[in-house]
């Protein structure tokens, strides 16, 4: 279906938008979020909310903390995942980015931070689970990594059953590349290997999904995502049995969809 300059299209349970370009697909995945907040904010008298970082979530994120009427006061926020052992205003952390491109910008009414620099890892986790497990989130924008990878359950490390919601991985030389090429570290040996995430249970677990996915790098993991068959050989393919995900893509990202959309 045509809107616009916007191709809208059903594929099974999951939605697609095709966008201009990655501004564009990123006002209108800031708009559904608004959205959602505002009509969650009717009913709930808290809302958690997990975002998602690195470059796919640029785009979101500016146009979010620009929209005046979001009920931030309301939202508790958390992230998905943080690196271990890099300080939390390394310019690659997780922690400062979201600092920087949300909580400072909005009054949001709680944010809380994935310590990778605890003295108790394991125990770090934990509790970060049970804080988001006691917050019952009902929104998450997220992305897509280069190797299919949601937050960082790359693909040897995913479980579609994993019995804890947050854990320590260890990050493919894939991960590590992109975090290379997106800019985040002058090269892949100061990439740490090592990161505490939300496991995959405890992503589909939250009612509504939004997922940006601009640029050219993404291309071929979202023609993958659309199309393989759902294993954690790419671990992005579970979105398809999610109830409520929709994702968010530009021309660029969307460039080998032709043989795997049909409007």
């Amino acid at each position: 279906m045509e809107s616009g300059r916007v191709k809208k299209i059903q594929l099974g349970r999951i939605a697609v938008e095709i966008h201009q370009d990655s501004r564009a697909a990123g006002v209108a995945a800031a708009q559904s979020a608004a959205e959602t907040l505002r009509k969650l904010a009717e009913t709930r008298r808290s809302i958690g909310v997990i975002f998602a970082t690195g470059a796919s979530q640029m785009r979101t994120l500016e146009a979010l903390a620009s929209i005046d009427d979001v009920p931030w006061n309301k939202v508790h926020g958390f992230h998905m995942d943080e690196y271990i052992g890099i300080a939390s205003d390394h310019p690659a952390s997780f922690r400062r980015y979201l600092r920087e491109r949300l909580t400072q910008k909005v009054p949001i009414s709680a944010f809380y931070e994935i310590d990778g620099n605890a003295p108790d890892l394991g125990k770090a986790a934990k509790d970060y689970s049970e804080l988001v497990a006691k917050a019952d989130p009902q929104l998450c924008l997220l992305g897509i990594g280069e190797n299919g990878h949601l937050a960082f359950n790359d693909p040897g490390v995913a479980d579609f059953a994993d019995q804890c919601d947050a854990k320590i991985v260890y990050l493919d030389t894939a991960c590590r590349g992109q975090q290379v090429a997106e800019g985040w570290f002058a090269g892949i040996d100061e990439v740490p290997d090592a990161a505490i995430t939300l496991t995959i249970p405890a992503l589909l677990r939250v009612s509504k999904l939004i997922v940006s996915v601009p640029g050219p790098r993404k291309a071929a993991v979202v023609r993958r995502a659309l199309s393989e068959a759902v294993s954690t050989d790419c671990p992005a393919t579970i979105l398809r049995t999610h109830p409520d995900t929709t994702i968010y893509l530009d021309r660029e990202s969307a460039a080998e969809l032709d043989h795997v959309l049909v409007s």
